[in-house]
């Protein structure tokens, strides 16, 4: 089993070729992976071991991402990887699938396995597993500020000795410990842990006969390899069949393994070990009464309880999305960059200079004018789009490190079934109020295909990103009538599709876990990290493609294009009741979503829309199309048929929900 894979390096906010993953020590002598569950820590350690230079993988057949830095210790150079989160070496999320093939076949000289202090006792059974594959491992008893804080304690020296391993205790986010654990590593890496776990018979007897059949050269250790083929773990059956003569008997094993047992045997197996780490943990934990975040476990419950939690989440939307990124964001900031620097200054400026300098009217509409690159597409990007996702990601980053959206998984997961998903769904939803085109390669952590194609159905037609959410907002511009119907339909609407679709898409019903990290107090530096690279990374996703359109329409114009899709476009927008020039923005609205949006920013600004037609406008932009970026990743994603297939009835859905209420208003005779 080998890694290929395509990388990249980010040197100086450019993406260049980088080194195969499988065999990069050209400038590194030796490679550590860091392993674990998710929110643990990995990434601040990972930070902290490496620095600022950072490469990035996509693993092969997938767009996961693997992040890999160099570092120095002592004398030694290091390539240091962090891996996806996981929780057992049988993989069933695609992020677990990558960690678990780094793991068996990338042939680290190094694991370090980080681990919550406070839940020593659930993830040691991630530790019994890869200690069994025979490569050197170093338990990173991470957080252990926190655990201390509620009282637990750990006797180190016996964790080491009934694991058989070294354990350093680190707190990651101050740096306590780094210098024990970069001394440990210097120590320990390249050498073999010796597995003295046995499970019980005749569990262990198979695993046994197994391990005595395999005679091939394999990156792990045999026995490793002898538990995944009794779980029919299907890399592992792939590649033993290939190198093993005596196949047929592994088989034979495999089989009567599972009429002896009641259960499945990967339910065996990890019943076994969580007895056995339960009794080392218990050993190696001392509890006292000590409890000092009693405020922060009664508020946890609170954020997770139906009727305290959903106040504590229209609170945090409330203040959080419509009042900072809504009216600061998309109010404040927005008029001031748009109408006071741009429309005052910048655009009257920039008109005279082109009328001087370009004696011909076709290449002066180019860079101005209705459409030009820099009053229209400069002017959007700057200062419409980079105020709303800015004030947006700081908000998103402040939520994040609070540690409140696993907290909101588990409040939304009873409500997420009925539409076929599970509250680990709220991970990419939230992430669509940021980008679409980012949530729907996140929707590749959700465990079904069921539950991916759900969740790219109701990215593309109900979650406006925060670009096109912030211009939305300035729309509105306090209409709170328009604004509540506009919400509640876009609501409805995702609540009605995803039940349809969870009763007309086949699939077994989803299960739900999530680690649950401890609630913290945000640190201004970490926000201000994330907030700069979303917004650094988004704006220079989006600039190229708002100068591109300023083109685009500039070029169609010439040759007539533009023109006939804005006449194609004209019948169905008149039946939704809306002024002619709509057309444009909707056409707008494909190319990217918040352009269209500001396209009826315009309309409104000229008093061409009417609060009935702002309320129909909203709405169907809302469920539109997604943009050109999110349609081509929904086609990656889920394949050409069902990408389009998506694109189409979204479309169709859009323009009829549209129609009813202009329908409904002009009956029932509401002027809103």
């Amino acid at each position: 089993m080998e890694i290929k894979s395509d990388t990249y390096k980010k040197i100086g906010g450019e993406v260049v070729p980088g080194q195969d993953f499988s065999d990069s020590r050209a400038e590194a002598s030796a490679k550590i992976a860091i392993v674990g569950n998710p929110n643990v820590g990995k990434s601040v350690l990972f930070q902290r071991l490496t620095g600022a230079y950072v490469t990035v993988s996509n693993y092969p057949g997938t767009t996961v991402e693997v992040f890999r830095g160099k570092g120095t210790i002592g004398k030694e150079r290091f390539e240091v990887i962090d891996t996806p989160g996981m929780y057992s070496l049988l993989p069933v999320t695609e992020e677990e699938r990558v960690t678990s093939a780094i793991i068996l076949d990338g042939r680290p000289d190094l694991l370090l396995h980080v681990v919550d202090a406070k839940n020593l006792e659930r993830m040691l059974t991630l530790t019994l597993q890869i200690i069994e594959t025979g490569l050197p491992v170093i338990l990173v008893l991470n957080m252990v500020d926190e655990a201390e804080k509620i009282g637990i304690r750990y006797d180190i020296a016996l964790l080491s000795k009934s694991l058989g391993i070294p354990v350093v205790a680190t707190v990651s986010t101050t740096g306590e410990g780094i210098e024990r654990l970069k001394e440990m590593i210097l120590q320990y890496h390249r050498k073999v842990s010796i597995n003295t776990f046995r499970y019980e018979e005749p569990l262990e007897g198979y695993i046994r006969g197994i391990e005595s059949l395999l005679h091939g050269d394999y990156p792990i250790s045999k026995r490793t390899l002898a538990i995944l083929l009794l779980q029919k773990e299907h890399g592992a059956f792939k590649i033993v069949k290939e190198r093993e003569k005596d196949f047929d008997l592994i088989h034979d094993l495999i089989e009567q393994s599972e009429k002896i047992f009641h259960n499945p045997v990967s339910y065996e197996l990890a019943l076994q070990r969580q007895r056995l780490a339960s009794k080392i943990a218990h050993k190696a934990i001392s509890l006292s009464e000590k409890n000092r975040s009693k405020y922060a476990n009664w508020l946890s419950l609170r954020m997770i309880s139906p009727w305290t939690g959903v106040p504590i989440l229209f609170f945090i939307l409330y203040f959080g999305i419509y009042k900072f990124v809504g009216e600061f964001g998309a109010g404040v900031l927005v008029d001031f960059l748009e109408g006071t620097i741009f429309e005052e200054r910048i655009n009257p400026w920039i008109t005279e200079l082109a009328v001087q300098l370009l004696p011909w009217k076709v290449l002066q509409e180019l860079f101005v004018g209705e459409y030009g690159v820099i009053t229209l597409g400069v002017r959007y990007s700057i200062a419409l789009i980079l105020p709303i996702v800015t004030t947006f990601f700081l908000a998103f980053s402040v939520i994040e490190d609070t540690g409140y959206l696993p907290r909101l998984s588990l409040l939304i997961d009873r409500l997420f079934k009925v539409i076929g998903l599970t509250g680990r769904a709220v991970i990419p939803m939230v992430l669509g109020l940021g980008c679409d085109t980012m949530a729907t390669m996140v929707t590749r952590t959700l465990p079904t295909k069921r539950e991916r194609i759900i969740a790219t159905l109701l990215l593309a037609l109900a979650v406006p990103c925060s670009a096109q959410l912030g211009v939305l907002l300035a729309l509105f511009d306090g209409n709170v009538p328009v604004f509540s119907i506009w919400l509640g339909i876009v609501i409805l609407v995702f609540l009605l599709v995803g039940f349809l679709s969870k009763m007309v898409m086949p699939g077994e019903r989803p299960s739900f876990y999530m680690e649950i990290p401890p609630l913290r107090l945000p640190k201004i530096s970490n926000v201000l990290t994330k907030t700069w690279a979303r917004v650094y990374w988004y704006f220079k996703e989006i600039f190229p493609m708002f100068i591109f359109t300023s083109v685009f329409i500039w070029l169609g114009q010439l040759v007539g294009l533009f023109d006939a899709l804005v006449r194609c476009l004209e019948y169905p927008i008149s039946l939704l009741g809306l002024p002619d020039k709509s057309a444009v923005s909707f056409l707008f609205g494909f190319l990217r979503r918040d352009y269209g949006a500001a396209g009826f920013y315009d309309l409104k600004k000229a008093g061409l829309l009417t609060g009935n037609q702002l309320l129909v406008a909203s709405v169907t932009l809302t469920l539109f199309l997604p943009c050109v970026a999110q349609f081509l990743v929904n086609v990656k994603e889920r394949g050409v048929k069902v990408g389009v297939g998506l694109s189409l009835f979204v479309l169709l859905l859009s323009f009829s929900v549209g129609y009813t209420i202009n329908l409904l208003l002009n009956v029932s005779g509401i002027k809103l």
